[in-house]
């Protein structure tokens, strides 16, 4: 009689499900600080990412040894200088492109991720780049806007995804009625997220997308799209209990509106779809890119031969076997910061997995603010319902949400 195998359950019902998503997190959080100090003006790019991804493959490498379990890369280092809107990873030997460095002040943008046993974990965070003597100076003038008002919206669009009722208190009455209450449509949450943005003088990203998150699949069966440019990227699905998404948050100091670019797609990732490639190069490409990175994206310079890879992948693009990660910029060339977050939604409320660190909204000088009273309401709550499992780490009561606007101090929001 054959053998029955094992079925793992990779829900959030099981406990190591979470586990190996807080372990792939605290590998993306270690890299991420890593590489944030490397961003240094004159820094190249191509080094900062080569160096990212070798720290990642040595601390991905320390955990769960012996385990017959996958885990690598869940997105390759990238750093996609000021007005660069789509992830950004240049080859050695595109030498044009491999010189290019950090400019002091411009806003920069790092994204990167680890994964156990397909359980990935992408974090993504904006720093400004500064001069070694003045990295803890304040910052003021567009920058400041540009800094705060992602922080703002990124933090709204995480509460906006908490389940009607989820955190309701009272009587039982009470909280029938708030889970009854309607989700905002996906035009009420953009309408929300742009009173944000202007506040600031600021625009949405068009098209910055929020996926639903699985076991091989940072791009899964539902996504929340912002400012959708076709029928074909339209919000699909609700964030429920159980789900774990990576929510990203984009601004422009421009209008919002992207251009592709006249450069190399370097990042790639494999679809669904099935061919049988003619050329052997393509085959032996795909052949290494399926045994080293699964269903994750990657770049070309992880591939063992990168000029071979420039040719091997050109097949695999064109049958859609590989999907290419065009390299686009904000249309009027404007400073753009991006956030990635990668959350659990759990019975309470929002977990965040892997979270670029906590904006010190102290350091940033602005006479702008957020009025919309609603707005801030939202902001004032938590994103979770203490469980009381931390008590020995309470501080003290941070100001509610209004005031941290209105005098740029720290925001009052919660984690789990």
């Amino acid at each position: 009689m054959a053998e029955e195998v094992a079925v793992v359950d990779y829900s959030l019902n099981n406990p190591d499900t979470l586990t190996k998503y807080k372990t792939s997190a605290s590998i993306s959080h270690k890299v991420l600080e890593a590489v944030s100090a490397w961003c240094v003006e004159g820094a190249k790019v191509l080094s900062i990412c080569q160096r990212g991804d070798k720290l990642l493959g040595e601390e991905v490498a320390k955990v769960y040894k012996g385990k017959k379990i996958s885990k690598g890369i869940a997105h390759p280092t990238t750093v996609s200088p000021s007005s660069y809107i789509t992830p950004y990873t240049p080859l050695s030997t595109d030498a044009e492109e491999a010189a290019t460095v950090l400019k002091a002040n411009e806003p920069v943008k790092i994204q990167l991720g680890a994964q156990i046993d397909g359980l990935g974990t992408v974090v993504c965070d904006t720093i400004l780049v500064k001069a070694d003597k003045e990295q803890d100076a304040e910052v003021s003038g567009r920058e400041a806007d540009l800094m705060l008002a992602t922080y703002y919206a990124n933090e709204l669009l995480l509460r906006l995804m908490i389940p009607p009722g989820l955190l309701a208190s009272g009587t039982d009455e009470e909280k029938k009625k708030a889970a009854a209450e309607k989700r905002p449509t996906p035009s009420k949450v953009t309408q929300m997220l742009e009173t944000v943005a202007k506040s600031y003088e600021c625009n949405i990203v068009e098209g910055t997308t929020s996926w639903l998150f699985e076991r091989n699949e940072i791009e899964g069966k539902k996504k929340i799209v912002l400012l959708p440019t076709d029928k074909e990227s339209r919000t699909e699905g609700v964030p429920e209990v159980g789900d774990v998404w990576g929510v990203e948050m984009g601004l422009s100091l421009g209008s919002g509106k992207y251009k592709m670019i006249d450069q190399r797609p370097t990042l790639h990732r494999r679809t669904t779809i099935t061919y049988q490639l003619k050329r052997p190069s393509s085959r032996q490409t795909l052949s290494e890119i399926v045994k080293k990175f699964g269903n994750f994206p990657f770049s070309l310079r992880q591939l063992d031969d990168e000029r071979a890879a420039k040719v091997g992948v050109v097949e695999c693009v064109r049958s859609n076997v590989l999907r290419q990660y065009d390299i686009c910029t904000d249309k009027d060339n404007a400073p753009v910061a991006r956030l990635l977050t990668t959350i659990a939604i759990t019975k309470n409320g929002i977990t965040r997995i892997g979270a670029p660190p906590q904006l010190d909204v102290s350091k940033y000088k602005t006479d702008k603010k957020i009025s919309d009273e609603q707005i801030l309401k939202i902001l004032e709550q938590p994103a979770a319902r203490s469980t009381g499992a931390k008590g020995k780490n309470k501080k003290k009561k941070k100001k509610p949400a209004k005031k941290a606007v209105d005098d740029d101090e720290e925001s009052s929001s919660e984690e789990d």
